[in-house]
């Protein structure tokens, strides 16, 4: 019976972690359509949300199946626990990523788009910032936790300054301001998901450690 436990246990884990894959693959697509241009990669990171909400309810399923069959105690009931409130927080990165998909395709059909380059470096920190959750996850990694504040603040940081600058653009060329917009929510989609990743980072160190510490202000 633990035998079975222990390898349910390890499977849910595995299929978290394919959960966060998809998210970050529906990231990195989402700037190649929006860099590209390309609409059919725009379309296929909205399609994606499909396999994130099947991984959503069947780890969910089976979480509470263990909790109820299997009484878990301990770090295993922890491991659970965090599971069920980690896949919340990737379900709402993959919908942050859908909207930054729709936001995309809106923007491709203006002749004359100009992508902030912060906006680009902003992506980059977000991917990373999620491929390193996977890893601390994997790797038990409770350090992980002090690492995600630097990299969230830096994320913050360049949602200000993109915001600063579109702003003063929106103010000196109004006509600009539609365009403008939309790449300011997708800033704001970004940022987002950087906090969705604090809030694993925390379910992580909760897991190991049995204590939960709180990362936003």
């Amino acid at each position: 019976m633990r035998q079975s436990f222990v390898e349910e246990l390890q499977k849910l884990e595995k299929d978290l972690q394919e959960m966060g894959k998809v998210v970050r693959d529906m990231l990195s697509g989402s700037i190649k359509a929006l860099l590209e241009k390309d609409e059919k990669i725009a379309k296929e990171v909205i399609d994606m949300d499909d396999i994130v909400d099947k991984y959503n309810w069947d780890i969910e399923d089976r979480c509470l199946k263990l909790l109820a069959l299997q009484q878990p105690m301990a770090h295993d009931l922890r491991v659970i626990a965090s599971a069920m409130k980690i896949i919340s927080d990737i379900e709402r990165m993959g919908d942050y990523c859908v909207d930054i998909a729709k936001f995309s395709i809106d923007l491709m059909k203006s002749s004359a788009l100009f992508i902030n380059p912060e906006l680009v470096q902003m992506f980059k920190l977000v991917e990373k910032i999620i491929n390193d959750s996977l890893e601390a996850f994997i790797n038990r990694d409770v350090e992980f936790i002090l690492k995600v504040v630097e990299e969230d603040e830096e994320i913050d940081h360049s949602y200000r300054k993109i915001y600063d600058e579109i702003v003063e653009e929106i103010e000196n060329v109004p006509q600009t301001a539609p365009q403008g917009i939309k790449l300011l929510m997708i800033a704001r989609y970004l940022e987002r998901i950087a906090d969705h990743v604090t809030n694993v980072a925390e379910r992580i160190y909760y897991m190991e450690t049995g204590e939960l510490k709180e990362l936003h202000n």
